[in-house]
């Protein structure tokens, strides 16, 4: 079925966007508009909804370059967990607790913000193909690594180019949100959990991993270095109060080495 995206410049405008966008099988070109008839581009079934974006931190950077999109996933994401945790924990295990905490159900929706290269989206719509799947990033080069892995997978997805911060969905739009190590790397951390709890349902449910503070001196030197970049660690209490000042509250938490796994839902 057809979308309704919210227009970056007026709250109230919706943008149609046709269900083939999401079928990645066939690639997409053109342009939605809204009903005040702003325009955005779809080229190769990423719809783009913002301009460069500004007061990019170093770490955020990368993001952009091509070299990281296309290592991002098989030569990191699938050893990271181990190699933070310092134990064997096998990206399959990740993606259980996301499937089992979120749980998909036919004829939900589900957003992945930050999304890299759709990790957490692919494995939920695998899980649940009648779900529908929206995927949320800055960077062009980690969208198309995205779409590619998506294709490849066989999993239809919604792939947008948009601002966390102000991001194009009406309020109480999603069944369930997930962001995968993206939290550390925000340069407005909090503003962005304010948008997530905005367009999530009031008994939806928000997946979080992130990385906390070490709790060994050397860690904390290691962590300390790479502050510069931009990236940035919270203790396990100080996440959790930046969670509850955004409106939400820990339902299960789960912690392995310097990585955090989280499960949030809304406060009413």
């Amino acid at each position: 079925m057809n979308i309704d995206l919210r227009s970056p410049l007026h709250d109230r405008a919706a943008i149609e966007v046709p269900s083939a966008v999401c079928q990645l099988a066939r690639p997409f070109n053109g342009t939605v508009c809204s009903n005040m008839g702003d325009e955005y581009p779809i080229e190769n079934n990423i719809i783009d909804l913002i301009q460069e974006p500004e007061d990019l931190s170093i770490a955020q950077s990368t993001n952009h370059w091509k070299v990281t999109a296309s290592v991002y996933e098989d030569l990191w994401r699938k050893r990271s967990t181990s190699i933070l945790t310092g134990e064997d924990f096998p990206i399959e295990k990740e993606q259980e607790l996301l499937s089992e905490w979120v749980s998909p159900r036919k004829g939900g929706c589900y957003l992945d913000v930050g999304c890299s290269t759709a990790l957490y989206a692919r494995t939920l719509k695998k899980k649940e193909p009648g779900a529908t799947l929206m995927a949320l990033d800055f960077s062009v080069q980690m969208l198309e690594e995205a779409r590619f892995k998506a294709e490849a997978d066989q999993t239809d997805i919604y792939f947008l180019r948009a601002d966390a911060r102000n991001m194009p969905f009406f309020s109480k739009t999603f069944d369930g949100i997930v962001m995968g190590g993206t939290l550390n790397e925000l340069t407005d951390e909090l503003k962005v959990l304010f948008e997530c709890r905005r367009i999530i349902k009031d008994d939806g449910v928000f997946f979080m991993m992130h990385l906390i503070k070490s709790g060994t001196w050397y860690g904390r030197l290691l962590q300390d270095s790479a502050e510069w970049s931009g990236i940035k660690f919270w203790t396990t209490e100080e996440s959790n109060e930046l969670f509850n000042r955004a409106g939400f509250r820990v339902g299960e938490q789960f912690e392995k080495g310097i990585v955090c796994f989280s499960k949030l839902v809304p406060e009413n």
